[in-house]
């Protein structure tokens, strides 16, 4: 979805708008999955990466702008863990018991007019 609002800053406001998102590029060179008897499974990632393209806009009292903008986050790391439990009928659900996530780094790249 797009994203937008306000911000205040020094002396006003901006207005921001964040349209067109679209995910150009994931990698994820070191992922494994294992069994955790009496829990269910652990998904771990490391070292991924995201890049991400979209439009932007920008509007305060003293000017405006807009442009297209690519961010790439790398060194990203996921874990997660999932119950797989069976229900009285013996069927089976998933449902994430726990999740961690960090970056490590964010590169933006604005193209705009001014």
């Amino acid at each position: 979805p797009d994203l937008s609002g306000y911000e205040k800053f020094g002396l006003g406001n901006v207005k921001y708008n964040i349209s067109r998102i679209h995910v150009t590029a994931v990698e994820f060179p070191n992922a494994s999955i294992s069994l955790i008897p009496g829990t269910g499974i652990k998904l771990v990632i490391e070292n991924a990466s995201l890049t991400v393209d979209m439009n932007w806009n920008i509007r305060t009292w003293m000017f405006k702008d807009s442009g297209r903008s690519t961010v790439y986050i790398s060194k990203v790391f996921v874990t997660a863990i999932f119950s797989i439990p069976l229900d009285n009928m013996g069927h089976t659900s998933i449902s994430l018991t726990s999740c961690r996530t960090t970056s490590g780094d964010i590169d933006i790249k604005l193209n705009g007019k001014s």
